[in-house]
């Protein structure tokens, strides 16, 4: 049986402990641009990220960067740039919520508002692990918070591997617990319907493209 095939007897869907958050109104940044890859890499040093999850993120960004290009070609409402970015930043949390425990992706969301007053980067940096409510039909998965999450789960460590895979090495990790265990089955479901979404909707599959990314690990 697959790791990720229900068991026997259990139909209740996975709910997230953050899905009675309000859902966030749309977003405009127009009076913040993003920062750009150097910019970024200032607040990588700032925040003394280590050299391991560097490369996570160069890689999670250079995915995230091909979805939301091939978006703005197709016509979708896409600030390339804005994604870039908010991929680049995604853990930026990381190092010091390993060394002093915490939520990375809240905490790096709270640092993203503080050092770019860009609200819907940091968004998609507070989302990036699971996305809390009932994901956008048809064209609105077309979206930053989307594009990042769904990069973050093609990336185990600094290799882009199918979300199986990934999930796979998640769950010999870190669970644990049946909690722990539920957790990452719900997260994979949503990030194998997000791939479903965005495949159909770029033309893509996406499950069977590895983004060229061997040439970027060095």
């Amino acid at each position: 049986m697959n790791s990720f095939d229900p068991a026997p007897g259990a139909a209740k869907p996975f709910r997230h402990p953050l899905s009675g958050l309000p859902e966030l109104p749309g977003l405009s940044t127009a009076a913040s641009a993003p920062p750009d890859d150097e910019a970024c890499f200032a607040l990588w040093r700032k925040y003394v990220m280590l050299p391991n999850v560097q490369r996570h993120s160069r890689l999670v960004a250079h995915i995230a960067t091909a979805l939301a290009r091939r978006a703005a070609a197709k016509g979708f409402a896409v600030n390339v740039p804005e994604v870039r970015a908010s991929a680049l930043l995604h853990d930026i949390a990381k190092t010091y919520c390993l060394r002093h425990g915490g939520s990375h992706a809240l905490l790096g969301g709270a640092w993203a508002v503080a050092e770019t007053r860009n609200y819907a980067l940091a968004q998609g940096v507070m989302l990036h692990v699971h996305w809390p409510w009932p994901l956008p039909e048809g064209a609105g998965i077309c979206a930053l918070p989307f594009f990042v999450i769904y990069a973050d789960k093609r990336v185990r460590h600094d290799a882009c591997v199918p979300l199986e895979e990934r999930y796979e090495d998640l769950l010999a990790r870190y669970g644990r617990t049946e909690a722990a265990r539920e957790g990452i089955r719900g997260s994979y479901e949503q990030g194998k319907t997000i791939e479903r979404a965005l495949s159909a909707q770029l033309g893509w599959a996406l499950h069977e493209d590895s983004f060229d990314c061997g040439r970027l690990v060095q």
